[in-house]
């Protein structure tokens, strides 16, 4: 059972994907009688996000390869999430920081993804894929990885031995 206070639930909620209307549709759900039914309740609010969501929520997501500021929940997930045994690596460094750039260029925003469980160059390879998508599949593509992060913050903070 996931019965917190409202107040932390909204933190928590808000360290996942940082867009005021689906914090406050998942909280309006609670308390949830286990975490697979808060994943469920986040993940049908997320569902699709709004352009205007999508860039509230790009606003607290660091650049690929950069150390978000702060020491807020949302910067310890992106610090976390960014680990990997070839982050250090110079030359992919320097590949991410190109390919972060280009995308910018492209698309005005900065590169997303799900960074969690994934290595450096296997980020490296998906920017530069979807480097050539279209305007509207990429900013589906970006909501639907918001989404996802969300559900692995969520289940971080909310899983077995987390409350």
């Amino acid at each position: 059972m996931i019965d917190v206070p409202e107040a932390r639930l909204r933190e928590a909620l808000t360290a996942s994907l940082a867009v005021g209307r689906w914090v406050d549709d998942v909280a309006a759900g609670a308390p949830y009688g286990s975490l697979e039914a808060l994943l469920a309740a986040a993940r049908a609010a997320g569902t699709p996000l709004s352009g205007a969501e999508i860039d509230e929520a790009l606003a607290h997501h660091p650049r690929i390869g950069e150390r978000p500021a702060g020491d807020g929940a949302a910067q310890a997930f992106s610090r976390r999430e960014q680990s990997s045994a070839d982050a250090d690596d110079p030359a992919l460094a320097r590949a991410v920081a190109d390919g972060n750039a280009a995308y910018e260029k492209r698309f005005g925003r900065v590169f997303l993804i799900r960074a969690a469980g994934r290595s450096r160059a296997e980020i490296l390879a998906e920017l530069r894929r979807r480097l050539v998508l279209d305007d509207r599949t990429e900013r589906r593509v970006v909501g639907e990885q918001l989404v996802e992060i969300a559900l692995l913050r969520l289940a971080a903070t909310f899983g077995l031995g987390a409350a």
